[in-house]
């Protein structure tokens, strides 16, 4: 009877130990990223602990795996195929996707597919191939299967979307760090950098940290003045435009 009782009681502290998960304290080298005329890109550098509980890894002879993922905001892209038509290029079909990131770049202690199966890929977009962007035509599945295809590729050709499998150095297995690049090209808008820690297949803890992409400077006030005062600013280029036009005009005559 008293052992029962004792089961009893401590029933809740042994469910609670089985039941503890790891956590992830995740950061950032930089929230805020301003874009200058000169800006030719960065390096942001994300970096963390995974805190287990009791202190202490619960199997150190298989260590978890870390996953950073960086995403831009998201946006409407109209993706158009051409076709040669008597010997001229036209635009044929096309396809909108509704919520394609603007940005993405995806570091991992080791390959994607060596981590999870599809569709823990598929639920946590880990990797390129497992975007969700959301196609909003009724093109037949082929299509837009082709159209992803792509989208992802000129996302990567001009080093908005990539990934670097091993690129996660985990020390101890406890800390681990990624470097990931910000292309000079990189939109503006909200980032998001989340951290998953995996291990046998499944996603264990995630966070998610903000970083702030802005421009700065003459950029950023060209930026407002289009966006909150579309009269003025296409008054002054206008005016502008004339003046440099007068101006030249006026130097050639001379020379």
């Amino acid at each position: 009877m008293k052992r029962a009782l004792a089961l009893f009681l401590l029933a809740p502290l042994l469910l609670g130990a089985t039941v503890a998960k790891p956590v992830l304290v995740p950061d950032v080298s930089r929230r805020d990223i301003q874009i200058a005329y000169s800006f030719t890109g960065a390096e942001l550098l994300l970096f963390g602990a995974i805190l287990y509980p009791g202190g202490r890894e619960p199997d150190s002879k298989h260590p978890a795996d870390v996953v950073v993922v960086v995403k831009g905001p998201s946006q409407s892209i109209v993706m158009r195929e051409k076709e040669k038509v008597a010997g001229i290029w036209v635009n044929a079909a096309r396809t909108r996707f509704r919520s394609a990131p603007s940005f993405y770049a995806i570091a991992s202690s080791r390959p994607i597919d060596e981590l999870v199966d599809d569709r823990t890929r598929a639920i946590y977009e880990l990797g390129l191939d497992s975007l969700q962007l959301s196609p909003a035509s009724g093109a037949t599945t082929e299509e837009q299967a082709r159209f992803a295809a792509g989208l992802v590729d000129l996302k990567r050709r001009s080093g908005l979307y990539y990934e670097a499998p091993g690129a996660v150095e985990i020390t101890d297995g406890v800390l681990y760090r990624a470097a990931v690049d910000i292309p000079a090209r990189v939109p503006v808008g909200r980032f998001t950098a989340e951290t998953f820690l995996i291990r046998d297949g499944r996603v264990l803890a995630a966070a998610v940290r903000d970083i702030d992409i802005r421009k700065s400077g003459f950029e950023r006030f060209v930026e407002q003045a289009a966006e909150h005062h579309s009269l003025i600013y296409g008054l002054v280029a206008v005016a502008l435009s004339v003046l440099f036009g007068w101006a030249a005009g006026a130097i050639w005559r001379r020379f």
